[in-house]
């Protein structure tokens, strides 16, 4: 078979126990994204909130110590898993780039894998797959969105959603919302324009599109704005939240001046039509490639005794914004770790950016670092102790304008000076930090999963799995894994079972408690 043909490799089905027939029942209708069910997990964030937060509690405080693995599938990739596998009807669908397997989620069985090399884009990562009905929807490193029969990875169409050639890829799993697939994507080049689009789910047809910038050239704008993380939905009010990247030029200002709408963003669309109804600027006129993509979480609760619905985010800049998600309007703003770069914040709640902190010749130090108080990792809102759990990175560095790189592009340097991996609990009321639980120098990677047990899943620098009691941050277990986590854990339930699932490089580890166990928690 030629390289450039994609393969589709079969386990067989024989493997899996009859009762089970998971590869016979694929299909998720739309509703039921709106309150999954505990034995699925059918959307990136588990649901649309962007809490991911279990309600499971077979796993406790008190029993934790007895996890257990289960099994284990190795991918026999170089790539590590970086993305969140969903689980609907009994079966785990996850990628790398340029591949995507299908694995009993009760046994670890391969179902299905498919592979189509690609050569063009850029192979950083991959998020992972939406599913409508029966059908996969999954971006390709070179920009396309393509749609696989579910049951057996059978490609059903195959569209373009940004051109390769000028410099786009994409990695985000897609998000759907009723008959509409969102979609984001990536590019660093100053050409280039972020844009969310919305494509029909049974023809690949372009429904609408969201550009966040001007077109490239237009005078004294940006270009940037990319949109390369999963967002959230709330259906009450049918509107999207979604967080935007940075402008470009990366850390040269001078040519884009303003606050740069809408990049480093959180906005929120009618999923639609499109069209914006709000937006926050989280990092106005940024010149440190603090993009504000984490995940925008939506609670709903009190705020100094008032009930409102909320938007949240822990934004790689630093700062920690509560927003009333039905107009944008800022409820609370705080740093959750060590920041320099800013004047204080403004009447909307938003950072001034301070003029002596942009990049310049003799260097500017700078506190978060280029890699941000955050990134990518998945946080976690636990409703019971009201507590948003991230995972933090503390640093320093030295930003450098350089002449010689001219004025476009990364026009400069970031040169790290120190940092180190926290688990940090931040009081949504306050903003101040809980509690904190150090990982290691450098950060983990890992994202966070909360459960109605009162626990908290997550890794270290070190490469293992860790589950920290969510009231205080306290270590209850930790197995080794090889390799430190770069994923976001999930939790799912089947035939009574509760499992816990993270990742390491290449390998998928599914963890529960032994028989004795989870007998002696149905007892009680």
């Amino acid at each position: 078979m030629k390289a450039w043909k994609y393969s589709l490799v079969f386990a067989s089905i024989a493997l899996l126990r009859a009762s089970s027939d998971p590869a016979m029942a694929q299909n998720l209708e739309p509703a039921a994204l709106a309150h999954p069910s505990s034995d699925s997990w059918p959307t990136y964030h588990g649901d649309y909130s962007g809490k991911r937060h279990s309600k499971l509690n077979q796993i406790t405080p008190g029993n934790v110590g007895s996890l257990t693995l289960a099994w284990a599938f190795q991918t026999n990739q170089n790539a590590p898993i970086k993305s969140t596998p969903l689980l609907v009807d009994g079966i785990l669908y996850f990628t790398v780039p340029d591949n995507i397997w299908a694995v009993d989620a009760r046994s670890g069985h391969a179902l299905w894998h498919y592979n189509k090399p690609t050569d063009e884009g850029l192979h950083i990562g991959h998020r992972g797959v939406a599913m409508y009905k029966g059908w996969l929807y999954y971006l390709t490193p070179d920009s396309h969105l393509i749609s696989l029969n579910a049951k057996d990875g059978t490609i059903r169409w195959d569209v373009v959603v940004a051109d390769v050639k000028k410099g786009y890829w994409t990695t985000m799993a897609p998000l759907v919302v009723r008959n509409h697939v969102i979609i984001g994507v990536s590019g660093d080049f100053d050409n280039l324009a972020g844009y969310l689009r919305s494509i029909d789910p049974e023809t690949g047809g372009t429904q609408w599109q969201w550009d966040s910038t001007p077109p490239a050239g237009t005078p004294n704008s940006t270009t940037g704005g990319m949109t390369w993380m999963t967002g959230t939905y709330d259906p009450e009010l049918n509107l999207l939240y979604w967080g935007t990247g940075n402008p470009t030029p990366v850390l040269n200002g001078k040519p884009r001046p303003g606050d740069n709408l809408y990049t480093c963003a959180i906005v929120a669309l009618n999923p639609d039509t499109g069209k914006l109804t709000w937006a926050f600027s989280a990092s106005p006129h940024d010149t440190h490639d603090w993009d504000a993509v984490e995940t925008p979480i939506l609670v709903d609760g009190d705020f100094h005794g008032k009930p409102h619905k909320m938007v949240m985010q822990a934004s790689r800049n630093g700062y920690f914004f509560v927003l009333d998600r039905t107009n944008g309007k800022s409820l609370l703003t705080s740093t959750f770790g060590p920041v320099n770069w800013s004047l204080g914040v403004d009447k909307e709640g938003r950072p001034i950016p301070n003029p002596a902190k942009e990049p310049a010749p003799d260097g500017r130090l700078i506190a978060p670092d280029e890699g941000g108080m955050t990134n990518y990792r998945a946080p976690s809102f636990d409703p019971t102790t009201g507590l948003f759990i991230v995972d933090a990175h503390p640093s320093y560095s030295i930003y450098f304008a350089k002449a010689a790189d001219g004025i476009y592009g990364w026009a400069g340097a970031d040169y790290g000076l120190w940092g180190k991996g926290v688990i940090e609990a931040i009081d949504y009321q306050t903003g101040k930090l809980r509690w904190t639980h150090e990982v290691g120098d450098g950060g983990s990677g890992a994202g966070v999963l909360t459960t109605a047990s009162g626990l908290t899943f997550t890794g270290d620098a070190h490469g293992s799995v860790l589950a920290l009691a969510t009231k205080d941050g306290r270590t209850l277990w930790h197995s080794g894994m090889g390799s430190p986590m770069v994923s976001s854990p999930i939790a799912y339930e089947l035939d009574g079972r509760q499992f816990v699932m993270t990742s390491s490089g290449g390998v998928l580890f599914a963890w529960t408690l032994p028989q004795t166990e989870r007998n002696a928690v149905a007892k009680h």
